[in-house]
């Protein structure tokens, strides 16, 4: 085995399509996720902090004497729910979409980093982030802030010297469970829901498929650790 390979979320989505299309041979590649998909499953809730211990532990067990050529951790683990005004929703799910958006990928990202401190090889962490990182949507609070702490936690590791390289991506809007819950809600919840609806209309979202592609293209980029960037703009 030279390649070992994390994918938080792997269950559906994005990271299912992750998954599916890795481009190296000889790859391990483990899901971080509650539910499970097709590719070998460490159990865990992201929102849960009891869980992020199991994982930094699991991350430790597995990389100490790995000699393999490459490890990569992409954290695409993330919720929209609940949508609507920071002082309406239920107060339980949005702490958990906050534990899950902003600190789940700091604190995991630093448990990578650690556990592969001291390894001779290719390292990279690749988060994904949003334009939602910059852009404000009325009633999506939790999300926008966390890939903004997403994508300032990577420029600043980035600039660490750590030896892995560490980079946000944002892939667009993609045809995901997440847009179906998006384009569900009314618009005193998400005032912003007919731009998204019309991109579905129009045909302007992208499948799973093509941003694991663009994705995992990255890899091969001469990117410097550090970089946020937009899949769009390439």
């Amino acid at each position: 085995m030279r390649n070992l390979v994390w994918i938080s979320g792997a269950s559906s989505g994005i990271g299912a399509a992750l998954a599916a299309a890795i481009p190296f041979p000889d790859a391990r590649v483990i899901d971080l996720s509650r539910r499970g998909g097709v590719v070998e499953h460490f159990p865990a809730d992201l929102s849960d902090p009891a869980d992020w211990v199991r994982v930094e532990q699991h991350f430790a067990s597995e990389l100490a004497g790995f000699e393999g050529d490459r490890v990569v951790f992409i954290h695409n683990a993330g919720t929209i729910v609940p949508i609507g005004p920071a002082a309406t929703v239920d107060p339980e799910a949005y702490t958990r979409a906050v534990l899950l958006n902003s600190a789940a990928p700091q604190v995991l990202g630093r448990a990578f980093l650690r556990a592969a401190a001291d390894l001779n090889c290719e390292r990279h962490l690749v988060m994904l982030s949003s334009g939602a990182a910059t852009k404000p949507y009325p009633g999506w609070s939790h999300y926008n802030a966390g890939k903004a702490a997403v994508e300032q936690w990577v420029r600043t590791t980035g600039a660490e010297s750590n030896g892995c390289r560490v980079i946000a991506v944002a892939p667009g809007v993609v045809d995901t469970a997440m847009q179906h819950e998006i384009r569900s809600v009314d618009e005193q919840a998400f005032p912003a829901v007919d731009r998204f609806r019309e991109l579905q209309r129009t045909g302007g979202l992208i499948t799973p498929e093509q941003a694991a592609r663009g994705i995992w293209s990255l890899l091969d980029r001469p990117l410097a650790s550090g970089t946020t960037l937009d899949l769009r703009s390439l």
